[in-house]
């Protein structure tokens, strides 16, 4: 018997641990990372939460010398953190408000979107309001160092190293990073900054709008003051005495990083507003070498990445909003991503693991989905000492959050030095780079760059002509004139072009016709025809003997049956108003259609409709409607001031009816605007007496006063707000209150206009990609109701379910299966366009499971006010049926 009870503690000890480990295993998981999906074989932790602390929204950090985390809020003070170490058995980080100076109620230093520690002082690239400063809370714009003096490990010397310009916003100061050597910094603007006083110039500072396309101007006003270089990239000594321009032509990039080659690399935003028409650049990750220029203009006038003069992306990633930039080199990773860059995409809650190789001098890449969630609007990051990834969300005033996330081997993964073969063109190219440095004299580099004008590489081509113009043209005048090469031809008259005088027209003119241009590949034509324009916008309109010469050397090329030569084309001999130019246009303005690398773009961000109820409903309506680019850029070469000859009444029938066509089509914000402003400058080129009829023949009548908007928007289909935001908990009390007197007509006005038709019917009415809701009053109450709109995550219908395909590729797919044979699977990603199909070939896909977010996206009666939304719940609820008791006048 004693032995018996000397052994009941033991038993019930055992199964109070079996217990603790049962009931361990059945808690729910942290909420913070639950919905956030990170690789196999990845772990998250959330280590903080800034907002919940009444610390601000975090967006910007960097890790110090004693590896602590130095962070920064968007709108207030910086931060540092002591993160505990990776199995600590805690993960909650000590934080430490940084203040400098006795008044620790202000910010005398904060408002930062870069951080950077690094020569034993933390550099902060500051972006205020002015209003911030006037009222003495945080520094002006511009670039900081901060030093600790007294060793007191704490910062208590600003030095303003660069005061910075421009438009307050969030296209400011970004980032900072270290140079590869150790011994620079490098900081990025946005276009809305203006470029600092600047030492030296890797990319000669000769740059202007460069585009004969007929300029127009964002309608809504963004950017409409901002001309070349756009954002720009600059290195300067750690003291911050000297500067120098490395790269420009962006838009907005906001962060960029170096590879274990020392070559930099940059994720660039882009213009949502411009989705759909022929200049929309997607968010992209470019490599920017030496003297790189990407060609960000204002208004339409973005230049093409197929131009000579500019470098393209290496990777299109579509539609988001790039905050962070990376390099995984120090990261306790897999080899696969040590080698990777990683971009972070607030808009849609997507970290992006960017793939480069070594392609001739340059890089080829492509993204794979590393983590997501939603929502997590990531904002920075950075690779710890530990070697484990650390990063934020937040921004714009959102909840903020710290998350660490390692691999489950991180003490066992060796982190060699990464080794990226040199191609024998990138070290052409970095031998040409040298020129690039106008600090010094090299009376070689025209004799060593020369050859290189022709070299088969893109890169190295562009290396050699900005070494070239860097060099007096004198020095080389005689070799572009007397060259033979027709690729070395262009590339010299461009140089000449950019930094030659008008009294070089007339040689350039003829020696860029002296090229047998049919003889060659496309990508030279196109570069040729470049050429030609440039020496037309650097030097002016040829003579009329010349102009001949040019239209007589071009038209037999027009129609290409290419769409970038026939833009290119129709641009240029429109604006020298070659005879059959107009004829020539309107034909092939009825026919154009876009070709399948420009759909493969605007497609792309298909993937991302479900990602954001807010983004995510802009682009499915976008994509079920995408207006024709090509037929675009064709109208609005047509509407400049120069297109004025060989008209006849029929050919402006057909031009001016095409954009009566055009307002039925969805693109961005500026989509009607661009179209309505191309349709203006084209009205005053006809003659008064016709512009009436045409005003009316090319949709006067379906604009809104500012003729920003369509008039079927304005009308009763567009919710009159102000917006709810509902949720199930605020809605519910709206709709079961004494809702008074309903309307008919308006519910089933915002039944249209909310988009619901688009999947569902009514009566018969409607679409047929989600449920009939004819019968819905007669089988859920209000609250169902409700929830299924508002939630329709919360329960799915095995019949209308999505999937997820995740590819080889490591990137994923989401949407309904509507087909699958043998060989491929046919999704429908769109629910507001559920007959547009990708197909994906199975031999792709590496993963198929059942989605747990609906293909009906979120936020869909966010729009409506209280009224409105009593209407269309009354609708649902009465099927449709006007007689209802639900519409009877209330006493």
């Amino acid at each position: 018997m004693k032995n018996h009870l000397k052994k009941i503690p033991i038993l019930i000890l055992a199964f109070l641990a079996l217990v603790i480990v049962s009931w361990d295993s059945l808690q729910p998981g942290d909420p913070k990372t639950e919905k956030i999906v990170v690789p196999e074989g990845f772990v998250i932790e959330h280590l903080y939460s800034p907002s919940e602390n009444d610390q601000g929204s975090w967006v910007a950090m960097t890790f110090d010398d004693k590896g602590r985390m130095i962070t920064a809020d968007q709108y207030g003070f910086l931060y540092r953190l002591e993160i505990p170490a990776i199995g600590s058995g805690t993960v909650k980080p000590k934080v430490e408000k940084l203040t400098m100076g006795t008044d620790t109620t202000k910010v005398a230093m904060g408002y930062a979107q870069g951080l950077l520690y690094a020569f034993n002082s933390l550099y902060v690239m500051v972006n205020n309001t002015p209003n911030n400063v006037a009222n003495g809370n945080g520094p002006e714009n511009g670039f900081y160092r901060l030093q600790d003096t007294d060793g007191d490990d704490k910062f208590d010397k600003i030095t303003q190293l660069l005061a910075l310009s421009g438009e307050p916003g969030e296209h400011g100061p970004h980032s900072i990073k270290l140079s590869p050597d150790g011994k620079s910094l490098y900081i990025v603007a946005g276009n809305h900054t203006d470029l600092p006083k600047i030492d030296h110039y890797r990319l000669p500072h000769n740059w202007q709008e460069d585009n004969l396309f007929p300029l127009i101007k964002d309608p809504r006003g963004h950017a409409n003051n901002r001309m070349a270089p756009g954002g720009w990239i600059a290195k300067t000594d750690p003291e911050g005495k000297s500067y120098e321009l490395i790269s420009a032509g962006y838009r907005n990039a906001f962060d960029f990083d170096f590879n274990a080659a020392g070559d930099m690399f940059v994720y660039d935003a882009d213009m949502e507003w411009d989705f759909g028409m022929p200049w929309y650049r997607p968010t992209r990750v470019s490599f920017s070498p030496s003297g790189s220029e990407f060609g960000w203009r204002t208004g339409n006038s973005k230049w093409s990445p197929a131009y000579p003069d500019n470098l393209p992306a290496i990777v299109n990633i579509g539609q988001g909003s790039p905050t962070n930039f990376m390099y995984g080199g120090k990261a306790k990773f897999p080899e696969k991503y040590r080698t990777s860059m990683f971009a972070f995409d607030w808009s849609f809650g997507i970290m992006y693991a960017i793939h480069t190789n070594p392609k001739g001098a340059g890089y080829e890449g492509n993204a794979e989905e590393f983590i997501s969630g939603s929502p997590l609007p990531l904002t920075d990051g950075n690779i710890g000492p530990d070697g484990a990834m650390y990063f934020l969300t937040g921004g714009r005033r959102l909840s903020s959050d710290v998350y660490r996330v390692y691999h489950k081997d991180y003490k066992t993964i060796s982190t060699p030095a990464i080794n990226i073969v040199e191609t024998p063109e990138a070290k052409i190219r970095k031998q040409l780079e040298v020129f690039h440095d106008d600090s010094k004299a090299y009376p070689n580099a025209v004799s060593v760059s020369w050859p290189y004008l022709k070299h088969p590489d893109r890169y190295v081509r562009y290396a050699a002509r900005i070494a070239i113009e860097h060099q007096p043209v004198a020095s080389w005048r005689n070799l572009a004139l007397n060259e033979t090469n027709p690729r070395a031809i262009t590339e010299a008259m461009i140089a000449m072009a950019r930094v030659g005088d008008s009294a070089s027209k007339t040689q350039i003119f003829k020696k860029l016709t002296s090229v047998n241009i049919a003889s060659l590949p496309s990508d030279q034509k196109l570069d040729l025809i470049r050429a030609i324009e440039l020496a037309i916008l650097r030097l002016g309109m040829p003579d009329n003997q010349e102009k001949a010469a040019v239209i007589s050397y071009l038209n037999p090329l027009y129609p290409a049956g290419e769409n970038e030569l026939d833009r290119e084309l129709a641009k240029v001999l429109v604006y020298l108003d070659s005879p059959e130019a107009i004829k020539k246009t309107v034909t092939l303005l009825a026919t154009a259609k876009d070709d399948a690398s420009y759909q493969q773009t605007i497609m792309s961000s298909s993937d991302l409709i479900m990602r954001n109820p807010q983004y995510g409903l802009d682009i499915a309506g976008m994509l079920a409607k995408t207006p024709p680019a090509q037929q675009v850029y064709l109208a609005t070469v047509l509407s400049g001031a120069n297109a004025k000859s060989g008209w006849t009444p029929e050919m402006r029938e057909t031009y001016f009816k095409w954009f009566h066509n055009a307002f039925g089509y969805k693109g961005g914000n500026s989509y009607v605007g661009f179209i309505n402003t191309a349709r203006n400058m084209a009205l005053a080129n006809v003659p008064q007496a016709d512009s009436a009829r045409y005003n009316v023949m090319s949709g006067s009548e379906l604009l809104t006063g500012t003729g920003r908007g369509t008039a079927l928007a304005a009308t009763g289909i567009r919710p009159q707000g102000p917006r709810g935001n509902w949720t199930v908990d605020t809605a519910l009390p709206v709709v079961e209150a004494d809702s008074g007197n309903r309307d008919f007509a308006r519910g089933k006005a915002m039944f249209a206009a909310v988009n619901c038709i688009a999947c569902h019917s009514v009566q018969g009415e409607g679409g047929s990609s989600g449920p009939d809701l004819t019968q819905l009053g007669t089988r859920f109450s209000a609250k169902d109701i409700l929830t299924a709109i508002i939630l329709p995550s919360q329960t799915i219908s095995d019949q209308y379910g999505s999937t997820v395909l995740t590819l080889k590729d490591g990137s994923s797919v989401l949407g309904r299966v509507v087909n699958e044979t043998a060989t491929s699977y046919s999704i429908s990603q769109n629910p507001y366009a559920p007959q547009t199909l990708r197909e994906i070939p199975k031999a792709n896909v590496a993963e198929v499971k059942v989605s747990e977010v609906s293909i009906m996206p979120p936020g869909t009666i966010s729009p409506l006010n209280k009224d409105e939304l009593k209407d269309l719940i009354a609708y649902l609820r009465s099927g449709g049926n006007e007689s209802s008791e639900l519409f009877k006048p209330k006493n």
